[in-house]
């Protein structure tokens, strides 16, 4: 319990002190005019209250990610507090906090020209189409996942037919993703973000009055299945220390922030708020079952994450915690999947340089979007899926290279961001070197190899600033 409670503060804390830092070497200026107001247009940039705002950020880029992701994550045991406190604190909501402001900068521009803009024009082209294919796959899951949960809640008919369901969610996220922000997000989004912050608060609660066995950091655990910690724990805990997908999210609050200086509440405190619903629920896992982290892996063999979450839900909340387990199971994504597909349709309008006031324009681009979402539902995604947790990881770690190339350009320290995109750079290619989806190889060489790629590409981005810094100046 002591570990726990103690990496519950180290966030606490990491968003009063190392997220005043951020914003402090950023540059957030509350004189300055944000796009909300130079670009209003009642449809995407419509200013917001804060706090809404990070309701909305933190449904958007949470969903059922700190929760499954944490919860597979609790089997590698208390190291998994570790990763979720540090790779939250000075990786994920550091990427969030740059990948909003950055948006914020660059009048609410989606990730791929924000990206293009720092690391170049292939750079742009690349994270359009990664980015495209990502949110698809994320919108799609999330419509196929809760249309099966609705159809066997108990229903007669119709409404027990998973295909009916799909419909009815498609229809809903063609709604939210072409019309005015303030329409539908902005109204009931602020409502599920709360419902979520509160469920996991009561799953919090309920640790600590029933003095859960919760193991201690230092504690010697292994996986039941037999992974290694370093790299399959940073990939399985995505959503809870850093995701690229957050990147994909936090401009469509970057278009409705009223003042720079919401920045770090929104877009940082969002994060930390996430890495605290993580540790509760990895917390969870670890303790609930009497027998552990075997106890978990036999209930995760049974029937997934879900059946975790319900059993959790109940056992430490009752009923109450059930009805909000479903809720969180079924609803959560949902709306994480119609920002999904809005996501999609702000970064090809904004690729096109297509004007989204007009309704016309915006069907133009999410009729054809929704299309291919429909027809990807008849595909198996078994083996398409294993290959998302890593894009996920590598579109956070390209995140940060433009965050560090953003530092540079303002004359200012890039380690706040080379750091962390330094780190994930050697979980990624440590990841696709020996995962089954990638190249199986053994640690021997996974290990090493994945290492020196992150330093050479460290190397090459000092390499790099420092010419491009001498040419300014020669100039």
């Amino acid at each position: 319990m002591t570990s726990f409670l103690l990496s519950i503060a180290a966030l606490l804390a990491g968003y009063f002190v190392y997220g005043r830092i951020v914003e402090r070497m950023f540059g957030a200026n509350p004189e300055r005019k944000t796009p909300a107001h130079t670009l209003q247009d009642g449809v995407d940039y419509v200013p917001l209250p804060w706090y809404k705002i990070f309701l909305i950020q933190f449904l958007n880029i949470a969903g059922l990610g700190p929760i499954f992701g944490a919860i597979m994550g609790a089997m590698f045991g208390p190291a998994a507090f570790l990763w979720i406190v540090f790779g939250c604190i000075f990786a994920g909501a550091t990427h969030d906090y740059f990948s909003g402001m950055l948006s914020v900068r660059h009048e609410g521009k989606s990730i791929p020209e924000i990206v293009g803009h720092y690391l170049g024009e292939n750079a742009r082209m690349a994270m359009r189409a990664f980015s495209v294919i990502l949110l698809l796959l994320v919108g799609v899951v999330f419509m196929m996942g809760p249309a099966g949960l609705l159809a066997n809640l108990g229903f007669e008919g119709t409404l027990a037919q998973s295909s009916v369901w799909l419909g009815i969610i498609l229809c809903y996220y063609l709604l939210a993703t072409i019309l005015p922000v303030d329409k539908i997000i902005s109204r009931f989004y602020p409502v599920f973000g709360a419902a979520l912050l509160i469920m996991a608060l009561g799953v919090g609660g309920g640790l600590i009055i029933n003095d859960m066995p919760i193991p201690e950091i230092g504690d010697a655990v292994s996986h039941p299945r037999g992974l290694s910690v370093w790299p399959m724990l940073f990939v399985t805990i995505a959503c809870g220390a850093i995701s690229g997908f957050h990147a994909t999210q936090s401009p469509l609050m970057s278009r409705c922030l009223s003042n720079e200086k919401y920045g770090r509440p929104v877009f940082y405190g969002a994060m930390i708020a996430e890495g605290i619903v993580a540790l509760i629920w990895a917390a969870a896992a670890m303790s609930f079952f009497p027998e552990g982290i075997e106890g978990l892996n036999a209930k995760l063999s049974q029937g997934g994450a879900g059946l975790v979450v319900q059993e959790v839900s109940v056992g430490l909340m009752g009923s109450f915690g059930g009805m909000l387990a479903v809720l969180g199971v079924i609803a959560c994504p949902i709306t994480s999947g119609d920002t999904a597909f809005r996501s999609v349709r702000l970064i090809i309008a904004d690729a096109m340089a297509l004007d989204q006031t007009s309704s016309l324009n915006r069907l133009k681009v999410a009729l054809p979007l929704f299309t291919v979402g429909f027809a990807l539902t008849f595909i198996d995604f078994n083996i398409i899926w294993r290959y998302f947790a890593f894009s996920n990881q590598a579109l956070a770690t390209i995140v940060l290279w433009a965050a560090a190339a953003y530092m540079v350009s303002i004359n200012k320290s890039h380690w706040l961001a080379s750091i962390p995109a330094t780190f994930m750079s050697a979980v990624c290619a440590t990841y696709i070197l020996m995962a089954p989806e990638g190249f199986s190889m053994g640690h021997s060489i996974a290990y090493p190899t994945g290492i020196a790629a992150a330093i050479f590409g460290l190397v090459s981005f000092i390499r790099t600033t420092k010419k491009s810094r001498l040419q300014t100046a020669e100039v």
